[in-house]
């Protein structure tokens, strides 16, 4: 199990993540555009989300570090734009996880099973620190 930390930007995503990699001398990063996702004819993908990084990391120091723009309409907050993200095989682990730091809190999306994780969830705690949970994620 390894807690990483999720950055947020605000449409200049791609930019941020090119100029990281190249200050800490890291391969270049593997970035997925909400544009490269599978698309769901229920939540049809806006135009302007298409180019937006979905998501993409990079090993800093042995540390990964991951990072995405925020989706068209959903709140940006500098200062604020930072998760940490709990990456586990166990899903038992995640999903005791999940229940303990939901009370109080408010669950932005409960677990269940994406297109790039067995079991992913994300909440709020009641301290307003946001954790995400991927149990079984792809490797990007």
């Amino acid at each position: 199990m390894s807690i990483d930390v999720y950055l947020n930007f605000n449409g200049n995503c791609h930019e941020a993540v090119e100029f990281y990699a190249q200050v800490f001398e890291t391969e270049k990063p593997k970035i997925m555009t909400f544009g490269e996702s599978p698309p769901n004819p229920e939540f049809p993908l806006p135009e302007e989300a298409k180019n937006l990084v979905m998501h993409t990391r990079l090993n800093i120091s042995g540390s990964n570090v991951m990072f995405s723009d925020v989706f068209p309409g959903m709140p940006f907050i500098k200062g604020n734009n930072i998760s940490l993200a709990i990456v586990s095989e166990n899903l038992d682990e995640i999903k005791s996880q999940f229940d303990k730091l939901k009370e109080g809190g408010t669950v932005g999306m409960e677990l269940q099973e994406t297109f790039w994780s067995k079991c992913y969830g994300q909440l709020t705690d009641k301290f307003g620190i946001i954790w995400q949970f991927n149990c079984g994620i792809n490797e990007m």
